[in-house]
């Protein structure tokens, strides 16, 4: 039988591995922890190119509904923490002002601007009813004329709010079958709110960053990123300000102004938009709950998840994508048009996932796709009039076919919502100015955050905590020498395609209750010079405890052939779909943590991290809790607000929005916790943490 030592690692060898990691050789006789030889590597994809915007974005559907509603409260946590919207920032009064009404018989439009966050304005127009029909939000209620209501989200067409197709386009169109007159051709842009109001619906059509009206702020794309209209330098990603999350908060106080207005009934707001403005829709669906009906269009996929930097930002969908994002409105009704873009396989790759959730949450007929595929990438009139008929049954209760009808159009110059009258604001800040405002306001948030606020932005940043199992892919190889036994083996997690080489080493007193999980620059060679024990190793060894350290990312037998490579026009289209380096390695610290807990069962663990991988210790102690006895942490000086570069070893998306290093040190606790070097000074000498872990 074995021994308790001897189940080091034994103890996983029986879990059914999720990759196959390259057959295991004997120890390097200079280096024992050493597992693969001849230049061999472990079957670990992150090895390989990261993960982006144009990869495959499956979603699989929960079994049952207790496990779905805490996937959705960590998902919608990540959308929120990825936008900078958690927690949500202070809304301040919109002061809007709408002016300069334009009668169209049956409707009406007017102009609006309204500041989202003090000297950010957004623009945009706003279509009312004209026929004073009586709507009430419930049977009794004495709440008479109030209207649904209806967000539109334009998307990347040029000019927007303001787009006028050519004479000869909009024929072309014609011809084609793809619109059904040369004016709603040339203006589909103001059909779709003419069309809602004309329905009785309340419409706001509102301008994306850098468009229309709205363009003290530069709108840019992904062929290239100005640091500062893009808000895509280091500064940007650590205290997660960016385009789409300007945006998104955008998105949210249009909801503020619909609610505002007299004549809405904010229990029936809806969302529409394509392309972009689709991404614009499922997000706030996502997020904000007085969202009661939604229409995607054009957007929601299994393929292409977005390629603009508005539609793009850190930690958004790492372990995600678009069928997932758009699930969180379950079991709310959402309707999916699709044409012959990156969204024409909707009906057999996304949609039955989809229906499988609404069916178990008791609402399967509350969602909806259909695709034309015919169609090129648009929101043309089929998918329009799917729309209509699906904001009158959920938001009016009105079951039918809705036909669009001709309207005329308004003269796009009449649209403008500025003129002698109403000039821009004196206020209006560009975007350095209002990066500083908004940087102010997140520091003095940060003052006033909770501590489970905090972790929960931690755990969002890292995309990560401590798992409850670990599997063992390969191993154990075992190495006995004067006095200990080391075993190496693979690590990894079941739901994951990762590959730990991870070392194990234990003395003569160790009887399973002490475990320290090594964290080191230099990986699991650091515990042996010379083929022994280092004099700090073998101390902690004479005093019973067992040592873990594993090769996390890029490091040792994990190290990345060509480096970790960061998208050099934005690193969102990096951060968004993979975990940045530091969080990487925090991933493999916790992995670490998680054998030492459940397959050696320690009683007592303390986590180690010495010279420039202190911080990953350190944050690898903030989400694992009470998990970890002790902590004992080399800071290394580590100041976020000193990363200049997106590709920086430690860039951690968000870590100054949330207060840095020293808030995830309070994270921590007191006892037991030992952080030295806070100024890079004083480099801790490893002898020095390990009394730390003896004390």
């Amino acid at each position: 039988m074995l021994s308790r030592r001897d189940m080091l690692f034994a103890a996983g060898a029986a879990l059914v591995p999720v990759c196959t990691c390259p057959t295991l050789l004997a120890a390097d006789a200079k280096d024992p922890t050493k597992l693969f030889l001849d230049g061999k590597k472990p079957t670990d994809s992150r090895l390989g190119k990261n993960k982006t915007l144009d990869d495959y974005f499956p979603f699989t559907p929960p079994k049952t509904k207790e496990e779905w509603a805490a996937r959705r409260e960590r998902v919608r946590e990540q959308v929120m923490v990825a936008t900078g919207l958690w927690p949500m920032p202070e809304k301040t009064p919109l002061n809007a002002l709408i002016h300069g009404k334009i009668d169209r018989g049956t409707y009406s439009v007017e102009k609006v601007f309204f500041a989202s966050t003090p000297g950010h304005y957004v623009c945009g127009n706003l279509y009312r009813p004209a026929v004073k029909e009586i709507e009430v939000r419930t049977p009794g209620s004495e709440k008479a004329n109030k209207y649904p209501a209806v967000l539109f989200a334009h998307g990347h067409w040029a000019n927007a709010r303001f787009r006028e197709e050519s004479e000869a386009s909009a024929k072309a169109m014609v011809a084609r079958g793809e619109e059904p007159d040369v004016e709603r051709a040339k203006f589909f842009m103001q059909a779709i709110p003419a069309t809602l109001a004309k329905l009785g619906f309340v419409v706001f059509q509102y301008d994306m960053v850098g468009y229309s009206d709205s363009t003290a702020v530069g709108h840019v794309a992904r062929s290239g990123v100005p640091a500062v209209d893009g808000f895509a330098d280091a500064e940007g990603e650590l205290r997660l300000h960016s385009l789409m999350g300007l945006q998104t908060l955008n998105s949210v106080r249009a909801t503020d102004f619909l609610c505002e207005l007299n004549d809405v009934d904010e229990t029936r707001i809806g969302i529409t938009g394509a392309s972009g403005g689709g991404t614009q829709t499922f997000l706030l669906a996502a997020i904000d709950d007085r969202i009661k009906a939604a229409v995607p269009a054009v957007m929601v996929s299994t393929a292409m998840q977005g390629g603009c930097v508005c539609e793009n930002c850190s930690l958004l969908r790492v372990g995600t994508g678009n069928i997932e994002l758009a699930g969180l409105f379950a079991p709310k009704p959402m309707a999916l048009p699709s044409a012959n873009d990156w969204t024409k396989e909707i009906m057999t790759k996304g949609y039955p996932e989809l229906r499988k959730l609404y069916k178990l949450l008791g609402a399967e007929d509350n969602v909806s796709a259909k695709a034309w595929t015919r169609l090129p990438h648009n929101y043309g009139r089929p998918s329009r009039e799917y729309m209509y008929g699906w904001f009158m049954k959920h938001l009016k209760g009105v079951e039918e076919e809705i036909p669009e009808t001709p309207f005329a159009p308004v003269p796009v110059k009449e649209l403008s919502v500025f003129d002698d009258k109403h000039p821009r604001p004196k206020d209006e800040l560009k975007a350095p100015e209002l990066r500083k405002a908004m940087t102010a306001a997140d520091e003095k948030a940060a003052k006033a955050m909770k501590p489970e606020q905090v972790r929960k932005a931690l755990r969002a940043m890292v995309c990560d905590e401590l798992p409850t199992e670990v599997a063992v892919r390969n191993g154990p190889n075992e190495t006995k020498g004067d006095g200990w036994t080391l075993h190496v083996a693979v690590l990894g997690r079941k739901d994951e395609a990762d590959a730990v080489p991870t070392a194990g080493l234990f003395g003569k007193r160790f009887d399973g209750s002490k475990a320290v999980v090594w964290v080191h620059p230099d990986g699991k060679a650091s515990l042996f010079k010379d083929g022994k024990p280092t004099a700090e190793v073998q101390t902690l060894l004479d005093a019973g405890f067992a040592v873990v350290a594993p090769d996390v990312l890029g490091v040792g037998e994990l190290t990345i052939p060509n480096g970790f490579q960061v998208n050099k026009t934005y690193s969102g289209f990096t951060y968004g779909y993979n975990r940045c380096l530091l969080a990487h390695r925090v991933h493999d610290v916790l992995t670490g943590l998680a054998f030492a807990k459940t397959m050696l069962n320690a009683k007592e663990i303390t986590l180690l991290g010495a010279g420039e991988f202190g911080p990953v210790a350190i944050l690898g102690k903030a989400l694992a809790g009470e998990a970890v006895n002790k902590l004992a942490a080399d800071r290394n000086g580590l100041d976020f607000a000193k990363i200049t570069k997106t590709d920086d070893p430690f860039m951690l998306p968000g870590a100054l929005k949330y207060g840095g290093l020293d808030a995830f040190v309070k994270l921590c606790g007191d006892k037991g916790v030992t952080v030295v070097n806070a100024d890079g000074k004083r480099p801790a000498k490893p002898d020095t943490l390990v009394a730390a872990v003896l004390k």
